[in-house]
C-alpha cells in the first residue's frame, strides 16, 4: 500500500483536502456520489506505479469544506476545483483525468473548458440526461426527487431517485453479496452523512448540465467513453452511449455497474489503465 501525502488546497468558497502517490505522470481521478477520495484508493494506489496520483474530496463532502455550508453547487465551479489542483501539481505539463459519475461531468466541463490543460479524459457514466431525447422526463424525475426531499425526507427521495435511475419498468436488480475492502466499509458513516447534500444540491445541479456536444467534437480526440458492462439499458449508462454514437468513438465497458468502482476495484483500476494508455 503506497502511503500518499496529504494537501489542502483553498480555492474559491471551499478548501479541498487531497491526497497523492506515486511518480509519473500526473493522473487525477475525480470522484462521483459522495464517495469522495477515500472511494479511490484502491485503484490509485494500483496505477501508482506508473502516475502520480491524485484523489481528492470535492468541496462540500468528506474532508473539503464549503466556507458556506448552504452554498448551491455548480458543475463550473467543481471543475474550477479540478484545474486547480492540476495547476498545482503538474504546472508544466496536461494531465490525464479520471471522472466517475457526477465526477465524470465535472471532467467533462474541465475538457470543454480547458482542453490544453488535460491529455486525455475518461468519463465513466456521466448522468448527462439533457443530451437526451427524453430528456424532459429525467428533468421531471429530478423534480420529483427534489419535492421528496423537501415533503417527505431523504430516504424516500433515494427511493424515488434511485427507480428513475433503472430500466423503465424494472425492478431492482438482486445484487450478490460483495464482501467491500475494510476502507469501503469504514466510510459507510461518512458516505451516508454526505447524502443529504449530495441529493438536495449536486444531483439536481450536475443532472441539469448540457454539455455542447458540438465543441465536445472538437475535443473528442482526447475523450474516452465508459460505462458499467452490468449497467446497460440504466440511465447512467444512456448518455456516455449516446455520445458515443454521436461522437463516432468507442464505447469502452468496466467492470460492475454505475458503482463498479466501489464492488469491482482491481478488476475496475486494470481497465482503467487500459483506457489511459490505449
Amino acid at each position: 500500500m503506497t502511503e500518499p501525502t496529504v494537501g489542502t488546497l483553498r480555492v474559491n468558497g471551499a478548501t479541498l483536502h487531497y491526497e497523492v502517490r506515486g511518480h509519473g505522470p500526473l493522473l487525477l481521478l475525480i470522484p462521483g456520489g459522495t464517495g469522495g477520495a477515500a472511494s479511490l484508493t484502491t485503484v490509485a494506489t494500483a496505477l501508482a506505479d506508473t502516475h502520480t496520483v491524485a484523489t481528492y474530496d470535492p468541496r462540500g463532502m468528506a474532508g473539503s469544506k464549503l466556507d458556506d455550508p448552504g452554498a448551491e453547487q455548480r458543475v463550473e465551479e467543481h471543475a474550477e476545483d479540478a484545474l486547480r489542483l492540476l495547476d498545482l501539481l503538474s504546472p508544466e505539463a496536461p494531465a490525464r483525468v479520471f471522472g466517475s459519475s457526477s465526477g465524470a461531468i465535472a471532467a467533462l466541463h474541465l475538457l470543454l473548458t480547458h482542453p490544453e490543460r488535460v491529455e486525455r479524459v475518461v468519463v465513466h457514466e456521466p448522468p448527462v440526461v439533457e443530451v437526451l431525447p427524453d430528456a424532459a422526463t429525467h428533468r421531471a424525475l429530478l423534480a420529483r426527487v427534489g419535492e421528496t426531499f423537501r415533503d417527505q425526507g431523504l430516504m424516500p427521495a433515494m427511493a424515488v431517485f434511485a427507480a428513475g435511475l433503472r430500466e423503465d419498468g424494472a425492478a431492482a436488480r438482486p445484487v450478490p453479496p460483495t464482501e467491500l475492502a475494510p476502507q469501503a466499509a469504514a466510510r459507510a458513516e461518512q458516505t451516508m452523512g454526505d447524502l443529504p447534500y449530495f441529493v438536495g444540491r449536486i444531483v439536481p445541479s450536475f443532472m441539469s448540465y448540457a454539455p455542447d456536444i458540438a465543441r465536445l467534437a472538437a475535443v473528442s480526440d482526447r475523450l474516452v467513453l465508459a460505462c458499467g458492462q452490468d449497467s446497460r439499458g440504466e440511465l447512467p449508462y444512456r448518455p456516455a452511449a449516446f455520445l458515443a454514437e454521436r461522437l463516432g468513438k468507442e464505447l469502452r465497458h468496466f467492470p460492475g455497474g454505475h458503482v463498479g468502482l466501489t464492488t469491482h476495484p482491481a478488476e475496475f483500476g486494470a481497465r482503467l489503465r487500459e483506457a489511459l494508455h490505449a
